[in-house]
């Protein structure tokens, strides 16, 4: 191992280490409860495509590259870790990272939903964050909406030319900040503002979320890249498994 890469390892650590000393959050994701059944339904049959999508391609590259299975599970627990990370926010939510920066790049968004899906599932059940008749709306906002974007950007910016490395960050910031923008709506939506409505709502939402999650989104955007330099350096066989061209 280099001198360089030692180091890339100990400033991820630091930099996660720093993350996870937050204070204990009652907040969630949308919590149980929060939205009305229609929306919870709405938002749930919203996902369903890109959920059933995404089960396909992951089933095929899983037939095709079994050794994409540890970079599968990696990328899941990566948004769990990232994700279980809560600072309270906008009552009836949080703020946190998504950690679908990394399964967005490596995977695309269709299997990215599956492995959000499944993260919020166990984080609902497990950790008390979220909900079960929430799960389609987070779902969307942090497992579709988000990832969505990320690869949109990462694919422009690195046929714009490029490096991979800030291409992954600016990806994973402003596909966090996305998720974000997203749930705001999902809660204007289900409670607008009696004087300016849904838009009014979302502003003020918005307004409520930007200041902690800017700074987590661009620490998750930081980690992304990071950890997409490391896998460079000691996964290649692994990446080309999945169609990552490691070369700059």
């Amino acid at each position: 191992m280099t001198h360089t890469q030692k180091k890339c390892i100990a400033g991820i650590a630091i930099l996660s280490f720093g993350c996870s000393v937050t204070p204990v959050a009652n907040a969630m994701h949308i919590m149980e409860g929060y939205l009305p059944l229609t929306y919870c339904i709405a938002w749930g049959a919203l996902c369903l495509p890109f959920l059933l999508a995404g089960l396909m391609k992951t089933k095929k590259s899983l037939r095709e590259h079994p050794r994409s299975i540890t970079l599968l599970a990696m990328a899941g627990a990566f948004i769990f870790v990232l994700s279980s990370l809560k600072i309270p926010s906008v009552t009836g939510s949080c703020s946190h990272m998504t950690g679908t920066g990394l399964g967005s790049i490596l995977f695309g968004p269709a299997i990215t939903s599956v492995l959000g899906l499944i993260v919020l599932i166990f984080q609902a059940l497990l950790l008390a964050h979220g909900g079960v008749t929430t799960l389609g709306a987070n779902t969307f906002s942090m497992g579709i909406a988000g990832p969505l974007l990320t690869f949109g950007l990462y694919k422009l910016s690195t046929k714009l030319g490029m490096k991979k490395a800030l291409a992954a960050f600016l990806a994973a910031f402003l596909g966090d900040l996305f998720t974000y923008c997203v749930t705001s709506l999902q809660l204007a939506l289900a409670h607008p503002s009696p004087t300016g409505g849904v838009l009014a709502s979302a502003v003020k939402f918005l307004g409520v979320f930007a200041p902690t999650q800017v700074p987590i989104a661009f620490v998750e955007g930081l980690l992304t890249a990071a950890l997409l330099l490391c896998l460079e350096s000691f996964a290649k066989p692994e990446l080309a498994a999945v169609g990552y061209q490691t070369e700059v």
